[in-house]
């Protein structure tokens, strides 16, 4: 993995492209970790106390934050404290607002990640947050400020979701009505991981959780990367979000990014190399150690890849890791 330089029977119909990028990672549990520790084997260096930042990953539309446990659980390894907070899916800057106050809870500093619509989330959730010291994008929205979801997505072709979708109108405690979208379970794996096993892939199909359509109209309010460093990861195989749109949204905030030869659920067929990415932004935020005798410090810390065999909650089933694909952006 190389690093480049910083600077919605249900009826269905056509959506337009305003959500043609929206679908996230496989959901493969039901239940997701909401504050996780490290184990003690993990070392006493955990949370600010140790210097370590805390990690905060944020999911995206369809799934629950159980899309992130093979990445939680590298990191838990590598003492770092960890939280896999619920995204509400409810609208951009409901969402935003929702994160923005887990957030708050943190004493210390953050490296906050966001795949899918959960980079927009984490894009305006960090905006003003001096906490926030770093942001990690996998497969995932980078608005502007000012920007709406649904004309970012149409700037580039090569989703396949729009004709994927499925709309279910709900009706709110007012009275008011709004719509919820879905991925036709006949196609989630096919637009969203098609790198995972079917098996794994018909039940998160089956177990999705909905997005309101209302999170693709909302302007962004923030954009929080154009005064956090960031970093970005680039599934080249990605049927939701096209990997051009990926591409030049690192690009235009001067993202350290990385290309995975991944499906857009990549943290999950690809945990060892997002969880690099992620120990990237992390020990750029930490403090570096003194060298023995010397007064020196270094400069950094190189980061190792995580091995061994990833878990697919839920499912029970044992994927193994793809071969990455990564070159400089």
């Amino acid at each position: 993995m190389t690093s480049s330089p910083r600077p919605p029977r249900p009826h269905k119909r056509r959506i337009p492209a305003v959500v043609a990028a929206l679908v996230t990672a496989a959901a493969l549990s039901a239940s997701a970790p909401a504050v996780a520790k490290a184990g003690p084997s993990a070392g006493s260096d955990t949370g600010a106390a140790g210097g370590k930042p805390t990690i905060v990953l944020v999911h995206g539309a369809f799934v629950d934050a159980s899309s992130w446990n093979a990445v939680v659980g590298r990191l838990q390894s590598d003492g770092y404290r960890v939280m896999a907070p619920a995204n509400p899916l409810r609208g951009l800057h409901a969402d935003s607002a929702y994160i923005a106050s887990v957030l708050r809870s943190v004493q210390g500093p953050i490296v906050l990640v966001g795949q899918s619509y959960g980079g927009a989330v984490i894009t305006e959730a960090a905006a003003g947050n001096p906490n926030v010291k770093a942001l990690v994008y996998v497969s995932a929205f980078m608005p502007d400020k000012g920007e709406v979801l649904g004309q970012l997505a149409a700037k580039f072709p090569g989703s396949e979701l729009d004709p994927a979708l499925v709309q279910v109108p709900f009706k709110n405690a007012d009275g008011s009505t709004g719509t919820d979208l879905y991925v036709s379970p006949d196609k989630f794996r096919a637009v969203a991981a098609a790198d995972l096993p079917q098996a794994a892939t018909a039940v998160a199909a089956a177990a999705q959780r909905p997005i309101s359509a209302s999170a693709f109209t909302d302007k962004a309010t923030a954009a929080a990367w154009r005064t956090i460093p960031s970093w970005a990861a680039v599934a080249t195989n990605d049927k939701a979000i096209a990997p051009a749109l990926e591409r030049f949204q690192a690009k235009r905030a001067g993202s350290r990014t990385v290309e995975i030869n991944s499906s857009h659920s990549v943290m999950i067929s690809h945990s060892d190399a997002i969880t690099d990415l992620i120990r990237d932004a992390a020990r750029a935020q930490s403090p570096a150690p003194a060298l023995a005798k010397t007064g020196l410090s270094t400069s950094g810390l190189v980061g190792a890849g995580a091995s061994g065999v990833m878990l697919i909650a839920g499912a029970g089933l044992v994927v193994s890791s793809r071969k990455r694909s990564s070159r400089t952006q």
